[in-house]
């Protein structure tokens, strides 16, 4: 079903495009009202849906509760700080090799593969190593 043109749409597509940061619904929102101020966030989180069901952008469950959204739709995995909540890309050459081997033991159909990694990121790290160098 082919769905009308949104100069809204494309401002929250576009938004997305320039960042790395995988946004929620409610930055996605404070962000692109700076470019249209009569935007509501009723309207972002159902663009933001239509983008997401539609496959032109993806919407992340990392373990916080909140929908982040990337626009990178290419077969990547994630990385989640347990501390500070960034959520970064992770490139892998392996993901494709594990959905195929799933695949193989698998008694029906996988579609995708959704990983998703914990740990500290760098930051975090170093923030604290500078926390107790200064102790």
């Amino acid at each position: 079903m082919a769905v009308k043109y949104s100069r809204q749409r494309q401002v929250i597509h576009n938004f997305l495009m320039t960042r790395k940061d995988h946004p929620t619904a409610d930055v996605v929102y404070q962000n692109v009202r700076q470019e249209d101020p009569h935007i509501s966030l009723g309207t972002v989180y159902r663009n933001l849906t239509l983008l997401a069901d539609r496959g032109e952008i993806l919407r992340l469950h990392v373990g916080d509760g909140v929908d982040h959204f990337d626009a990178e739709t290419s077969l990547h995995s994630h990385f989640v700080c347990t501390r500070c909540g960034c959520v970064t890309d992770l490139s892998l050459n392996c993901l494709e090799d594990m959905i195929n081997r799933a695949r193989q033991v698998f008694n029906g159909e996988i579609e995708n593969l959704d990983a998703c990694f914990h740990g500290v990121c760098a930051d975090c790290l170093n923030a604290a190593a500078g926390q107790a160098a200064h102790g």
